[in-house]
């Protein structure tokens, strides 16, 4: 449920809370002028005190979700008196409840008939149309709404889109926008009907009047942009940056398109220069200074010469982003510089504790850089948190070799290949680890088992 459907609701509710206490009142007034020394000439307090007994009959069925019991109620009500707007809603709600919705359809049309200028029973009849997709009677509902409310208006324009009037959607919601200003929403529904009609044109058309006719609104520009980017007109986009950023030098947002199209040219000084200005802003979320960081790994990747700034540029974002580092250590593993690929790896799992990708990593570059020590220690703690991990045996299986603590490593091995699960290779490295084990133990009867064991496995496969 929208926004606007959610307000719309809370103001009928209100409404219809009004009419039901106005029904208790003006029974009441009816009540203080009647003459007590006449004698009564028809049973009408009669009929009056039986309708209103029935009709709150069904507000408590209704509001213990008996609908069944609701309707009989309601229709009580109209046998006594078939004038009442309100019963023919309430009848309407009641059966909407109970998925009749011809019923409901019905009960609603005569309350509107009743009272055609009543929004709260057009917007029920409204919602009745809507639940069973028939968007041409909605549609006609829906205009007869408009003159209540501005949001009307917002499921026009959508009812029209869903039915391929994209032409008289696009009419409303330009007139939506020149009234109230332009919306997110109303902007995504734009931009489904543009991508519908493949009118690519139309949709930078009128996004290049947005810029014309509110040239201080940066939102406009990089709506813009991003519209040239996706359109290919790379020329015109940049062009769209450096004007936003004329227009409001202090535009992180621009950046966040110029260091692109620098990187794009091999201007690396202006790159570097918006790609600092972008990971040191408050305004540019997490996850796209990630993916600037990541192209610039890349670049630097071609251009070593401008590592420097890449580690500051690290510095300067990773304080409390995890990714970054992992980013950089990516970049050191294709160097084969392992020292810093660990070294980043770390500061990443200082942010992300709970990443096992990142600890594993850690784990295999501190076996391949002999700190064994360190390997066995957190790989003896990573358990508590992964046991049925078996990487982490293996790895921990591999250090207590490595620091001739083979007793350790016979138990942790064994114990992990429990865990091990259609893994041929994996298998086969805690067999040759388990031989190492046995043969520095002088125990050459169980070495040479495994070790027969994993050249099994290794012919297997």
């Amino acid at each position: 449920m929208s926004l606007q459907r959610q307000k719309r609701l809370m103001k009928k509710q209100y409404y219809i809370l009004l009419l039901f206490i106005g029904m208790l009142i003006i029974p009441q007034s009816n009540y203080a002028q009647i003459d007590f020394n006449k004698k009564p000439d028809d049973d009408l307090g009669e009929v009056e005190d039986k309708f209103q007994e029935f009709f709150f009959e069904a507000l408590k069925q209704k509001g213990i979700e008996n609908y069944d019991r609701a309707v009989e109620a309601l229709l009580k009500c109209v046998d006594l008196d078939n004038s009442n707007a309100v019963v023919y809603y309430e009848l309407g709600k009641n059966y909407i409840k109970l998925k009749n919705f011809g019923a409901a359809e019905s009960a609603l049309k005569k309350a509107v008939n009743k009272e055609p200028d009543n929004e709260w029973y057009l917007d029920e009849l409204y919602e009745v149309y809507a639940q069973q997709n028939e968007l041409d009677k909605a549609i006609k509902t829906v205009k007869q709404l408009v003159k209540y409310h501005p949001d009307y208006k917002e499921d026009l324009a959508t009812l029209y889109a869903s039915t391929k009037k994209y032409k008289d959607a696009l009419r409303i919601l330009d007139e939506l926008d020149t009234e109230f200003g332009v919306t997110y929403e109303r902007d995504l529904l734009r931009n489904k009907i543009y991508a519908a009609t493949g009118k690519k044109e139309d949709q930078i058309e009128n996004l290049e009047d947005r810029v014309d006719n509110n040239p201080d609104e940066e939102s406009n520009y990089l709506a813009l942009i991003y519209r040239y980017s996706a359109n290919n007109q790379n020329e015109e986009a940049f062009e769209t940056a450096k004007k936003l950023l004329e227009i409001n030098p202090n535009s992180h947002m621009a950046h966040l398109a110029l260091y692109k199209f620098y990187l794009d040219d091999n201007n690396a000084d202006k790159a570097i220069e918006s790609m600092k200005i972008i990971v040191q802003s408050p305004q540019i979320k997490p996850d796209a200074k990630v993916l600037v960081l990541s192209d610039f790994v890349k670049y630097v990747g071609k251009n070593p010469q401008y590592e420097s700034d890449l580690i500051e540029a690290t510095t300067l974002v990773g304080e409390n982003n995890g990714k970054t580092h992992v980013e950089v250590a990516q970049y050191y593993l294709k160097k084969g510089d392992k020292v810093n690929a660990l070294k980043h790896y770390k500061a990443a799992q200082k942010i992300d504790v709970d990443d096992y990708g990142i600890l594993r990593n850690i784990l295999l570059l501190e076996i391949d850089l002999e700190q064994y020590a360190s390997a066995k220690e957190e790989s003896s703690k990573a358990l508590g948190n992964y046991p049925s991990q078996p990487l982490l045996y293996l790895i921990n299986g591999v250090a207590s070799n490595k620091l001739n603590q083979s007793k350790d490593a016979i138990e942790i091995l064994e114990m992990g290949l429990d865990y091990i699960i259609d893994d041929n290779k994996t298998e086969t490295d805690f067999y040759k680890q388990l031989s190492i084990a046995y043969t520095n133990l002088n125990n050459t009867t169980k070495a040479k088992t495994f070790s027969d064991k994993a050249k099994q496995l290794e012919i297997n496969n």
